[in-house]
């Protein structure tokens, strides 16, 4: 299973992982066979990519941090909750945030129970989708990291609350604004700026059912440690340790997933941004336990090797995001090997990798396999 952009989908490709809106409804499921109408159809609905089957490369199940279904239910829910804000400050719908303190609850019943699990970043949203899913990426993101700096349950359940709510605000940006494709004007950035104001006025007039925490991380996090950020210019230690815990989780989610006026960096090229804020943009301790967490190789990519061997990334152990666990799949010369070679990263110096492979790229080295699917 890799994924493939949805410019580079053709018909006879199989779907290897199913694809939500924000309603939990499914708009392609896994093993459909796409054919021209599916694909114009993603293609309309904004969909970037698509996780698809490939004969050319050990089959194996990526695994997410939680399952599809929490997640589903909690970007539903979240889409709810933030669309019941309308156009104005009043107070958020009480049985609803009640439903969010259960929903981040069983989150991180998830996590702790997965704690050796790396992000690999698997989902796949719509582009009008965007705010719902992001929104609970960074709740998953800001939690992970708090369970690896030794949060008690109590402090990872405000933590999280505050991750989910933390763009309340951008539901009083106009839309033409908030998902405009092209650069915004300076007076359109400074309507943009006002959404942790926003945000931290309609989660303050909801008390006593959102915390006071709640409210200053969606204040806060665009707040940087160099005192470079907005809406108030603080730093350092004026910034509350979760607001820049949800911070790092908000730029680090932006940075890996389509947006409409530009295309998702490369998990490689976030962590390497990232990596170099510590101390800058954000507290070095707090970056360091986020990106411990983090498959810098998602598993399931396609990397060339020192070697110019190419090998297929299974996983990532905890806390080396950098030494992944590989299969080498095709030699120097690039000719598949009769079986896969195991190589574990971690603690062999012997490879190193060199760049992980585009869909082009993967195509030309593997005969463009994918097309056996339906089309014999």
């Amino acid at each position: 299973m890799r994924r493939v952009p949805a410019t580079g989908l053709k018909p006879g490709m199989k779907v290897g992982h199913p694809v939500y809106n924000s309603r939990g409804d499914v708009l392609i499921n896994r093993d459909v066979i796409l054919n021209d109408k599916y694909i114009k159809s993603l293609l309309k609905l904004g969909i970037p990519a698509l996780y698809i089957i490939d004969d050319s490369i050990p089959e194996f199940y990526v695994e997410d941090v939680i399952d599809a279904g929490s997640r589903q239910a909690a970007v539903k829910l979240t889409r709810e909750i933030l669309e019941g804000t309308g156009r104005g400050f009043s107070p958020l719908n009480r049985a609803l945030l009640e439903k969010a303190k259960n929903t981040v609850s069983d989150i991180i019943d998830q996590l702790l129970e997965n704690s050796s699990i790396m992000v690999n970043l698997i989902d796949i949203r719509c582009m009008d989708d965007y705010l719902f899913g992001h929104s609970v990426n960074v709740c998953v993101l800001s939690l992970i990291t708090g369970i690896s700096l030794g949060y008690t349950r109590k402090t990872l359940l405000n933590l999280g609350m505050g991750a989910l709510m933390h763009d309340m605000g951008k539901t009083l940006i106009p839309p033409r604004i908030l998902n405009k494709a092209g650069p915004l004007t300076d007076e359109e950035f400074r309507v943009i700026k006002r959404h942790p104001e926003f945000g931290y006025t309609i989660l303050a007039n909801s008390g006593p059912h959102i915390k006071k925490i709640t409210a200053l991380i969606a204040l806060q996090h665009h707040e940087r440690h160099n005192g470079t950020g907005y809406p108030k210019g603080i730093s350092g230690g004026e910034i509350h340790e979760f607001s820049q815990i949800v911070g790092i989780a908000d730029v680090f989610d932006a940075m890996t997933h389509d947006r409409v006026y530009r295309r998702a960096f490369p998990p490689y090229e976030a962590f390497e941004m990232l990596a170099g804020s510590g101390n800058f943009f954000f507290n070095y301790k707090l970056v360091r336990a986020f990106l411990n967490n983090i498959a810098v190789y998602p598993s399931g990519s396609l990397v060339k090797l020192n070697s110019n061997e190419v090998a297929l990334v299974i996983d990532s152990p905890k806390g080396f995001p950098l030494y992944p666990r590989l299969k080498i799949l095709f030699d120097a010369g690039g000719k598949r090997l009769p079986e896969p070679v195991d190589i574990n990263m971690l603690g062999n110096s012997r490879y190193t990798i060199i760049k992980i492979l585009d869909n082009a790229e993967i195509d030309e080295i593997t005969g463009s396999r994918l097309l056996t699917c339906g089309n014999g």
